[in-house]
């Protein structure tokens, strides 16, 4: 059974930051849309700022899908999966911004 925290417990902060892959996952709120799912995993461009708040960089990409959706209702999940050792799932649900320099 999966386990549910209010904030990123410190214990799978070491983990986290092992992963070389993860995924984003938005979708608009229209139910003829489709939800989006965007492999990230550049080095260095995934960021934990505290244990409720984390941040990527998105360098590269088809297309503005995860931004437009992000717009429209800020809804987002970032998921981490163990390719590596024992299975292991973690799922990041919140809301989001895009920020352009």
């Amino acid at each position: 059974m999966g386990k549910h925290y209010e904030t990123i417990p410190p214990e799978v902060v070491p983990w986290i930051k092992k992963q070389h892959v993860f995924f984003v996952g938005t979708a608009p709120l229209s139910p003829g849309g489709h939800v989006n799912i965007s492999p990230k995993g550049v080095e260095g461009t995934f960021h934990l700022v505290d244990e409720r708040t984390c941040w990527y960089e998105d360098l590269t990409g088809s297309g503005i899908e995860t931004i437009s959706h992000i717009r429209e209702n800020a809804r987002i999940t970032i998921m981490f999966c163990a390719f590596e050792g024992p299975p292991r799932i973690l799922r990041l649900w919140g809301t989001g911004w895009s920020c352009i320099p």
